[in-house]
C-alpha cells in the first residue's frame, strides 16, 4: 500500500509540475514577437518603413474591396478630373481620373497587387534555384563549383536590361512571363552570394564534425549550413524586391510588361506622361507609389541588417550606452 500511494504522489507531482510548462507556451511563442517589435519600434525608421509595407499589403489583398470602382471602367464624360481638394473634381474620385476616366485610387489599388505578385514571384523563385546553385557549388567545390560559377558569369556579362527586354519581346509581353524572365535574370546573385558563405562555412568545425561522423552531404548542406544563411538571405531577398519593383515598373513603361486591362503602377505612369503638363495627378501618384514602396523596403532592410549582424548590433549597443552616459553626466 505504501508503494501505491508514493507512486500515485509522484504522479500527481509530475501532472502538477507539466501543467505550468503546457499553460506558458503559448506566452512563450509569443514572446519572440514582442521582442521584434519591440526592437522595430526603436529604430523609427525601420517601424515607418515596415508600417508602410503592412499596409501596402493589406491594401493589396483587399483591394476588390477597398477599390471605389473598377480599375478598368472608362467614362468619357470624367476624363483629367483632378483630385478631390481640388477645383473641378468630381465626387466619388478621390484622387482624380486619368485621361479615360479611369479612377486613379481603384487603379493603385490593383496595380500594388500586379507589383507586388510579381515581385514576390520572381523573388521566391530567383532566390529558391540561386540558393540551391550556390549551395551545391560551394560544398561540392572542384569541377561542380567551376561549372556553376562559369555559368554565372557568362549571364552576368550580359546586361541584365537588355536580356530581359530581348527575352520578354521574343516570348511575348505578360505577367508571366515577365515573371520567369526576370527570376531567369536575377537567380545569379543568390548563388555568388551562397557560395562565398558556403565555403567559409565549409571549414567550420561543427560541419567537419558532421562530416567525420558521416552524414550525408544533403543532410549537412540543409540540417547545418542551410541555418546559418537565413539571415543574410533574409536582407538579401528584401534588397532585390526592391530592384524586382523597379525592373516590372520599367518593363510596363516601356509596353513589355503587365498588358491592358490589367494594371500595375509603370503601366499607369506610361499612360499618364503624354498629359503630365495639362494633368500632373496620372502620373504622380503612381510614382509616388513606387518611390514609397522602393523607400520602405530599403529603410526595413537596413534595420533588419542591423539586427541580424551581432557586430551591427554591438554598435548600436555600444552608441547607446555612450548616448545614456552623456545624458547622465549632463544631469
Amino acid at each position: 500500500m505504501t508503494i501505491t500511494s508514493s507512486s500515485m504522489s509522484d504522479r500527481s507531482t509530475t501532472h502538477r509540475s507539466t501543467t505550468p510548462s503546457m499553460t506558458q507556451r503559448p506566452l512563450m511563442s509569443v514572446a519572440p514577437i514582442g521582442r521584434f517589435l519591440k526592437e522595430l519600434w526603436r529604430d523609427k525608421a525601420g517601424f515607418a518603413g515596415s508600417a508602410f509595407l503592412v499596409l501596402l499589403g493589406l491594401a493589396a489583398l483587399f483591394a476588390p474591396l477597398l477599390a471605389p470602382h473598377d480599375p478598368a471602367a472608362q467614362s468619357v464624360l470624367a476624363r483629367l478630373k483632378p483630385p478631390i481638394w481640388m477645383e473641378g473634381s468630381v465626387s466619388g474620385h478621390l484622387l482624380g481620373t486619368d485621361m479615360l476616366g479611369r479612377d486613379i485610387l481603384s487603379r493603385l489599388l490593383f496595380g500594388a497587387r500586379s507589383s507586388l505578385l510579381v515581385s514576390v514571384s520572381v523573388v521566391a523563385l530567383a532566390g529558391s534555384f540561386g540558393v540551391m546553385a550556390g549551395l551545391v557549388a560551394g560544398y561540392k567545390g572542384g569541377l561542380t563549383d567551376a561549372l556553376i560559377m562559369r555559368v554565372v558569369d557568362v549571364q552576368v556579362a550580359f546586361p541584365g536590361l537588355l536580356l530581359t527586354l530581348l527575352l520578354v519581346a521574343v516570348i511575348g509581353p505578360s505577367t508571366a512571363t515577365i515573371i520567369i524572365v526576370l527570376a531567369f535574370s536575377n537567380w545569379m546573385i543568390y548563388t555568388r552570394v551562397v557560395r562565398g558563405i558556403v565555403m567559409s562555412l565549409r571549414q567550420t568545425p561543427f560541419v567537419e564534425a558532421a562530416e567525420v561522423v558521416g552524414c550525408k552531404s544533403a543532410r549537412i548542406i540543409l540540417k547545418h549550413i542551410l541555418p546559418n544563411l537565413i539571415s543574410p538571405l533574409l536582407t538579401l531577398a528584401i534588397l532585390e524586391f526592391t530592384n524586382i519593383i523597379l525592373a516590372e515598373a520599367a518593363l510596363s513603361f516601356l509596353g513589355l510588361g503587365v498588358q491592358p486591362p490589367a494594371t500595375s503602377w509603370g503601366l499607369d505612369v506610361a499612360g499618364g506622361k503624354n498629359y503630365m503638363m495639362i494633368a500632373w495627378w496620372p502620373i504622380t501618384f503612381p510614382g509616388l507609389c513606387i518611390a514609397m514602396t522602393v523607400l520602405s523596403i530599403n529603410l526595413f532592410a537596413n534595420w533588419l541588417r542591423v539586427t541580424t549582424e551581432p557586430a551591427e548590433r554591438e554598435k548600436r549597443y555600444a552608441r547607446g550606452r555612450a548616448a545614456k552616459m552623456r545624458r547622465a553626466k549632463k544631469t
